[in-house]
């Protein structure tokens, strides 16, 4: 039989009159599969760990790099000991110490004006010059009736004086009353010559006040008539007019009104800053010559005076000026800059310690000035408080402090 010739087909082995399969091929079952190597995925694995190491160690050099911020600089102040005080400003103007208008003694024409306003004096010097005639012939007439009067004492002390030589020598040989009448004459013709004298000076005395002269060193303010002006004199008409007015710019006054509540700190020579703000706020320094000792019942307030030089005429009368008047003084004092301080009503300041960190203080404030503070408590002397900061401060920050000297208060 076919059936038999046919030899057993060894299994996975295809005779040759059957048709291909589309299976896929299958190794020996007595042979084990191929078994492929692990180490190219394990050294990928390595790799991208040491590169996730790599930039996570970067990434932690930059993070400590953006943390550690710089030391901030910070502008200190050092506490110290200074004279502190109350101030008070008060208005005040300007004026001369002395200031004169320039009558005539006498009514005449203005012959010559030697200034003008604006010019400088000294005392003495002739300012003007009257032209009065009437004075001239009086005084021409008085100086010849003194001529005329020592003349007729001198013939009348003349014959005086020989009789009494005649006595001498010869007693009875002249009248007694002779003697007398001649000594009545003598007495007479001298008083004559003393009233003749006293006639001249009063002409002479009249003439020389045709000449106006300074009466002290200063400056003339006004010039009111010209050459050639008839002027009565002061002394005959409530109206007369002035020729000049003269003021002493070299020594001035300021008055000023103390108020009622400052009254018991006005002492004699006490000296007091002005300060003069139309010359740029330039401040000069006087002292308290006079006051009222006398409280104004309207504005309650006491005028006092104080004096001022003023050599180079820098300061013209009528200039507004402010008196700076101090009171309640306290000498020696712990003075902080206002810089310092945030809040006056919650005073606060920033103080650097030893080790360059930030203390929050809390102070108490005493006399309070332009440009300080009293500390009465709350920071202690030569310590240093922080003035001005670029950035926010905190407590316990680490700083670097710049000592800075601060501009005075004007």
């Amino acid at each position: 039989m076919e059936t038999e010739d046919l030899k057993e087909i060894p299994s996975g082995v295809r005779a040759s009159n059957e048709e291909p399969h589309n299976e896929p091929f299958a190794p020996p079952a007595d042979r084990p599969p191929e078994r492929k190597s692990k180490w190219p995925l394990f050294l990928v694995l390595l790799a991208a760990v040491g590169v996730m190491v790599f930039l996570i160690q970067r990434s932690n050099k930059n993070n400590a790099g953006t943390d550690a911020a710089p030391v901030a600089s910070v502008a200190v102040a050092k506490v110290v000991r200074a004279d502190l005080y109350n101030e008070v400003s008060i208005p005040a103007e300007f004026r001369a110490y002395v200031q004169s208008q320039l009558h005539a003694m006498v009514t005449g024409y203005v012959s010559k004006m030697n200034v003008d306003f604006g010019d400088k004096v000294k005392q003495g010097q002739v300012l003007a010059i009257l032209e009065v005639p009437e004075l001239v012939a009086q005084l021409h007439m008085a100086q010849g009736k003194q001529q005329q009067a020592e003349a007729d004492y001198a013939n009348a002390h003349l014959i005086y004086s020989r009789l009494l030589a005649i006595i001498k020598q010869h007693p009875n040989l002249v009248a007694q009353q002779d003697i007398d009448t001649a000594q009545s004459k003598d007495a007479a013709t001298e008083a004559a010559i003393a009233a003749a004298r006293a006639e001249v000076e009063k002409y002479e005395t009249l003439i020389n006040y045709t000449k106006i002269v300074a009466p002290f060193d200063g400056v003339i303010t006004q010039r009111y008539v010209d050459p050639g002006a008839l002027v009565q004199a002061g002394t005959s008409s409530d109206r007369s007019m002035p020729l000049l007015q003269v003021s002493d710019n070299y020594h001035l006054r300021l008055d000023f009104p103390v108020s009622v509540d400052y009254v018991k700190n006005v002492h004699l020579n006490d000296p007091v800053a002005v300060r003069v703000d139309s010359l740029g706020g330039k401040t000069y320094v006087g002292k308290i010559t006079r006051f009222k000792n006398e409280v104004n019942d309207e504005t309650r307030t006491m005028i006092t005076e104080i004096e001022l030089n003023n050599p180079d005429l820098e300061i013209v009368p009528g200039m507004y000026a402010a008196a700076l008047f101090k009171f309640d003084g306290r000498p020696n004092a712990l003075a902080i800059p206002t810089q310092a301080v945030g809040n006056p009503k919650d005073p606060v300041v920033y103080v650097v310690n030893a080790n360059h960190e930030i203390e929050t203080r809390n102070v108490k404030l005493g006399i309070e000035m332009a440009d300080k503070y009293e500390a009465v408590d709350g920071v202690k002397e030569g310590e240093l408080v922080v003035i001005s900061s670029g950035a926010r401060i905190h407590a316990g920050q680490k700083v670097e402090p710049k000592l800075t000297d601060l501009p005075a208060a004007p």
